[in-house]
């Protein structure tokens, strides 16, 4: 594929992968059909955020043409929500810079979501000019992190989403909400299930239809995730969530096997 961006290549090549798991998921309906139990879900959603979270830290800026061919090809394989881009300033994500171009560009599948991050009204308003029907925003359960990562505190980060969110309810537009470090800070270590619990019921509260749970440093193990969604569940119904996991110590597919029979 030339000299892509590994996090492209990755993508590119993800659709093989994501055909085959639709092929097993058809094999294992069929299996429940003839009354073998898997132990697993009837149906799970997949929210690919390559174009966003996978791209947002290349040093190498990506070409906006082959951005919008990323998505596209991505929504080819089957992905029924794609998170596009993220409508934050330049200067803090060169990388998501052509935002308004990537969302005009892509061609759009009646089938599929197209979410986009908004931290802020500024971004939110661009979203919607540019085309955006549904929008994310990402709180964090960690204090230290969330002021490294978007320059505030919790409560201050709470207080602009809850604008946002009151915005885009009265436009009719879904939100989704991201909750970083929930297994665990790069700054502060072990966070507590109880602060998870409170973040993810303020955002659910406000208004997102779905609160995403993340692994942000990919710490968490089985045992973490079990007890960080019980924690979750004791305030937000578990059809509101969802889990995000990374792979930095081999642990996130058995993160999500966890999380999916939890």
């Amino acid at each position: 594929m030339g000299n892509l961006p590994a996090a492209v290549e990755h993508c590119l090549s993800y659709q093989n992968l994501i055909r085959e798991h639709f092929r097993t998921a058809e094999k294992l309906e069929h299996q429940e059909q003839v009354g073998v139990k898997t132990g697993l879900p009837e149906y799970i959603k997949i929210v690919e955020v390559g174009p966003r979270d996978g791209l947002q830290n290349e040093k190498m800026v990506v070409p906006t043409s082959v951005k919008i061919e990323l998505i596209n090809q991505l929504a080819e394989a089957g992905l029924p929500v794609i998170e596009a881009t993220s409508f934050v300033s330049s200067k803090w994500v060169p990388q998501m810079a052509d935002h308004t171009e990537v969302m005009q560009g892509i061609k759009r599948h009646p089938q599929v979501s197209y979410p986009v991050l908004t931290p802020n009204l500024q971004g939110f308003h661009a979203a919607v000019a540019a085309g955006a029907t549904e929008v994310a925003v990402f709180a964090a359960a960690s204090e230290s992190f969330s002021k490294m990562n978007i320059n505030c505190s919790i409560e201050e980060s709470l207080a602009k989403f809850e604008e946002v969110i009151k915005l885009a309810k009265y436009r009719n537009i879904p939100v989704r909400g991201y909750v970083s470090c929930a297994l665990g800070c790069p700054y502060e270590g072990k966070i507590e299930q109880v602060k998870v619990a409170e973040v993810s019921k303020k955002l659910y509260s406000m208004g997102c239809y779905e609160i995403s749970l993340g692994d942000t440093i990919g710490v968490g193990t089985p045992g973490s995730m079990k007890k960080m969604l019980e924690a979750v569940m004791k305030e937000v119904p578990q059809r509101a969530l969802a889990v995000h996991c990374h792979d930095t110590y081999g642990q996130a597919l058995v993160n999500i096997f966890t999380a999916i029979q939890v």
